[in-house]
């Protein structure tokens, strides 16, 4: 079996910062810094400069029309083509994003807000605010996210302000349950002993030693919860119970364009391929965070064990072979 250099000179792929890859004991293996890593996060550094420079990137307005340009191809002018009002595709989708984008770190923060110090409390503290809080989760956990959304939304009203609200409570048993389950690990640790033994009060534990030490894993779930907002926003904006027309958003454009496959195509595939980039290149970067938080998940097997490990299920599969045609 090959060593990665050797597939990586095999495929014909020169990496100029390979030494990044390496740990102490030259193999590029067990890093922080790997391959899927590097590409997720240029791919969302990308698309969230894109997006923040939307007023400068962009070659036309947001809602700029022009009906002489409506269904447009793609062309030098259009890069993405026209919708059926003659507004620029490409200009629409960076700006769209950028309302996609800021909309799923407000729901990621106001379920963090809310969802962080309930969990805390109630796994440091239990008792009936415990009972009462779990109660609270399930009824909340009993329904379908995206159809609780649906609800809050139809009761608010519809808006961006109203769906952003809805899905920040309907993501907050989520980061409740998880703070929590952290707090009861956390709070029978010798340093939380320690800092009562001193004199801190509760408040002060729960805060500047217990909290930080649940940031790792938190993280995480946020970096999850971002993906599953930008679909769920896209969702509700599909449906009509997001942002209000001539606003640009990922989940409008799509409903926008549905209805014009045909004449063009890239009307839907446009901001379809946005979402399912960026919701992929969140899950894969938040896979490789959590690889890396997980001792047991840093150092990679080698190519050696690997073989081995595949030769022995190779013999074993045999083994079994030749037995059953014995018999």
């Amino acid at each position: 079996m090959m060593k990665h250099n050797s597939i990586l000179k095999l495929l014909g792929i020169n990496l100029p910062f390979k030494n990044l890859f390496k740990n102490k004991t030259g193999n590029i293996h067990g890093t922080f810094i790997t391959m899927p890593f590097l590409i997720s996060g240029s791919i969302l550094l990308l698309i969230i400069i894109c997006c923040v420079l939307s007023p400068v990137i962009a070659p036309f307005g947001e809602s700029e029309q022009n009906l002489e340009s409506s269904l447009a191809q793609p062309s030098a002018k259009h890069l993405l083509g026209a919708d059926k009002m003659g507004r620029d595709i490409f200009s629409r989708l960076l700006y769209g994003g950028r309302v996609t984008l800021v909309s799923a770190l407000c729901v990621v923060i106001i379920s963090v807000i809310i969802g962080a110090p309930l969990g805390l409390f109630s796994g440091f503290y239990g008792g009936k605010f415990d009972s009462i809080t779990g109660r609270l989760c399930d009824v909340l956990l009993s329904f379908p996210s995206l159809l609780l959304a649906f609800l809050f939304v139809a009761a608010l009203g519809r808006g961006m302000i109203n769906a952003v609200l809805a899905l920040g409570i309907v993501y907050v048993p989520m980061i409740t349950r998880l703070v929590r389950s952290l707090t009861l690990v956390e709070k029978n640790k010798t340093y939380v002993e320690a800092a009562k033994s001193i004199g801190f009060s509760r408040p002060y534990i729960l805060f500047r030693h217990i909290l930080p030490n649940c940031i790792d894993t938190l993280m995480v779930q946020l970096t999850l919860d971002l993906a599953y907002a930008i679909l769920d926003l896209a969702a509700l904006s599909f449906i009509g119970l997001g942002v209000s027309p001539p606003t640009a958003d990922w989940g409008a454009m799509l409903q926008e364009g549905r209805n014009f496959l045909l004449m063009n195509p890239l009307m839907a595939l446009a901001p379809g391929g946005a979402i399912v980039i960026t919701v992929i290149s969140l899950n894969i970067f938040s896979d490789c965070i959590t690889q890396y938080l997980d001792p047991q998940g840093r150092v990679l097997p080698s190519f050696e064990k690997m073989e081995k490990r595949l030769s022995r299920m190779r013999r074993i599969q045999d083994a079994h072979r030749n037995e059953a045609d014995g018999n």
